[in-house]
């Protein structure tokens, strides 16, 4: 699916050179990528999907919505500028690990991607973090989260898509109970999910609030109660949410340009399976 892109204000400097960008589509390993440029911006696209948002004067900015809201809800549960160690299942172009990369100081960031030709154009066409400060690791999300020990990461982030949709190995019970078995004691999973279909949706949802001690949604009504497709993001972990913890949260995401707020789980408006 196609990401919902903030319309908030934000900082302008002047633009970079793009000379050396491809000015038309590039094959990669399972796509067809495009760069279009958007003020100090380079929006990736795969397919024809909006995939990334890559600011290419401030690392920092983030474009899509549901990026926003995974940084708001990490922000509001261990601060703004706490170094995390960080797994991303799904790299494309990189843009929430080279925020936090900008953010969080002192941060050892993971992204998995399964196009090798992607993972290698990434680096050549943005200014990416190197490792240790973010290593692109090519390989399926669902073999490489088998294969790691328990409690490695602090924050695990599955934004994995293939044609508009989270994989059927990527969504399943096994998949997200090792997503929540390599997070250290504490340690945060947000997985980006699609709001459509909604049983598919539901089917997620369940799974994963089976596995969890805590667990909310942060998604825009229209889009929580089926008005409209969009995204929906799933923010677990092991221990329950505290009152004071959801309070938080829900105050962090109410100031983001885009009208979103917390959802329990249980909430009737929220996909069924």
């Amino acid at each position: 699916m196609t990401p919902r892109r903030s319309t908030g204000s934000r900082r302008r400097s002047q633009t970079p050179g793009l000379g050396h960008l491809p000015t038309g589509p590039v094959e990669t390993s399972f796509a067809r990528a495009e760069l279009v440029r958007h003020d100090t911006g380079v929006l990736l696209m795969l397919d024809g999907t909006e995939s990334s948002f890559v600011d290419l004067v401030d690392p920092a900015h983030l474009d899509f919505e549901y990026h926003q809201h995974m940084d708001a809800v990490l922000g509001a549960l261990i601060g703004h500028h706490s170094p995390v160690r960080a797994l991303h299942l799904g790299g494309a172009g990189c843009s929430l690990a080279r925020a936090w990369d900008a953010t969080r100081s002192g941060s050892t960031q993971v992204a998995v991607e399964i196009d090798e030709a992607l993972a290698s154009l990434v680096r050549q066409w943005f200014d990416l973090p190197r490792s240790p400060r973010l290593r692109i690791r090519v390989g399926d999300a669902r073999q490489v989260v088998t294969g790691m020990r328990e409690d490695q990461w602090d924050v695990v982030v599955r934004d994995v898509f293939a044609q508009g949709r989270v994989p059927e190995s990527c969504r399943s019970q096994g998949f997200l109970a090792d997503c929540m078995r390599v997070l250290a004691p504490g340690g945060l999973m947000l997985a980006n999910s699609s709001s459509a279909p909604r049983a598919r949706a539901g089917a997620e949802l369940r799974a994963l609030a089976s596995l969890a001690g805590g667990l909310v949604v942060v998604a825009d009504p229209a889009v929580a109660r089926g008005a409209r497709p969009g995204n929906l993001v799933l923010v677990a972990r092991a221990e329950p949410f505290s009152a004071a913890e959801l309070e938080e949260m829900e105050r962090a995401v109410r100031r983001l340009p885009l009208p979103v707020r917390l959802w329990d789980p249980q909430d009737p408006a929220l996909p069924r399976p």
